[in-house]
C-alpha cells in the first residue's frame, strides 16, 4: 500500500488533463444514470478497499468542521465548543474551521480514528464519490484522486463505464 500511496500523486498528475476534459464534458451533459453508476462504482471499490491500510486522507489533508461537527465532537470530549475550537482548530483562508495541522490529531499509529463515531461530516463522506449530482464536485474529485487510491480507481472505472 505504501508504494501505491507514493505513486498516486504522479499517476493522478499524468491523468489530470484527461480528467479535466472528461469532467468538463460530464458537467455540461451528465448522463441520466450518473448518480446510480457512481453509487455502484463506489460500493464496488469499497468492497475491496480497506481504508485502514491507507489513511492517506487523514495523513495529508484535513477536513472542514461544520458548526454541527464542532458541537458534536466537543460534546464527545465534554468540552465547550469554543474550548474544542481553541484546542484543535483554526480558521482557514475560506473562513472555515480546519485542523491546526496534519496529520489529523485524532489519527492513531494503527490508522484508527479516535473519534470515528463522532467524526466530521467531511470525513464520513470522503472521498465523496457516491455523492448525488456528482458532476458538481469535479474540482474536489480532481484533488481527491491524488490523495485516495479508491477515488482514483473509481474515476478510472467511471471513465470506462461512462465514456464521454
Amino acid at each position: 500500500m505504501d508504494e501505491v500511496i507514493r505513486e498516486l500523486p504522479k499517476r493522478a498528475q499524468e491523468k489530470q488533463t484527461e480528467n479535466k476534459k472528461y469532467f468538463a464534458k460530464l458537467k455540461k451533459k451528465p448522463p441520466k444514470n450518473l448518480d446510480y453508476v457512481m453509487q455502484e462504482l463506489h460500493e464496488a471499490e469499497f468492497e475491496k478497499t480497506d481504508c485502514l491500510q491507507c489513511a492517506n486522507c487523514c495523513k495529508t489533508t484535513g477536513p472542514l468542521f461544520t458548526n454541527i461537527d464542532v458541537e458534536r465532537i466537543a460534546k464527545h470530549f465534554k468540552l465547550k465548543p469554543q474550548k474544542f475550537i481553541d484546542q484543535y482548530l483554526r480558521i482557514d483562508e475560506d473562513n472555515d474551521y480546519v485542523l491546526q495541522g496534519v496529520p489529523c490529531t485524532f489519527l492513531g499509529a494503527d490508522n484508527y480514528c479516535s473519534i470515528y463515531e463522532v467524526r466530521p461530516k467531511a470525513c464520513r463522506e470522503f472521498p465523496h464519490t457516491d455523492r448525488r449530482k456528482f458532476q458538481q464536485i469535479s474540482n474536489l474529485t480532481m484533488k481527491n484522486v491524488a490523495i485516495c487510491p479508491a477515488a482514483y480507481n473509481i474515476v478510472e472505472a467511471m471513465k470506462k463505464k461512462l465514456p464521454m
